[in-house]
């Protein structure tokens, strides 16, 4: 479960892709949430879905740390996701569709030898 957190080592496309529809899905609802809060000015589900959109946004820019270091990229172009949509959606799927490296690379093992998604 930790290792989920940590934005080290390589994930598969498909692993990634599984993670990024969820959490994608995820930060759309709690957005359209949050301005049926504010419409209403419901303080309390405002707050709520806001800290779920950040922590989505946090969880998706770690696996997507995660996917650049199977393609052999550092983490510096995880950046570039941070523009706002629809730019970032892009380069979402464009990582998503990229082919890793095969074998080891400087950040680990190939995701498809560890992981069971």
């Amino acid at each position: 479960m930790l290792q989920f957190l940590k934005p080290s080592g390589r994930i598969s496309r498909r692993k990634y892709l599984l993670l990024f529809v969820v959490f994608y899905w995820t930060n759309i609802i709690s957005l359209t949430k949050m301005y049926d809060a504010y419409l209403i000015g419901d303080i309390l589900s405002f707050s709520a879905f806001g800290i779920i959109l950040i922590s989505t946004i946090v969880l998706l820019l770690i696996q997507s740390i995660k996917r650049l270091h199977d393609i052999g990229l550092d983490w510096r172009y995880a950046f570039y996701l941070l523009i706002p949509p629809p730019i970032n959606f892009i380069g979402f799927i464009w990582l998503a569709l990229k082919k890793g490296d095969k074998g080891e690379n400087e950040y680990g093992e190939s995701p498809l030898v560890s992981d069971v998604i």
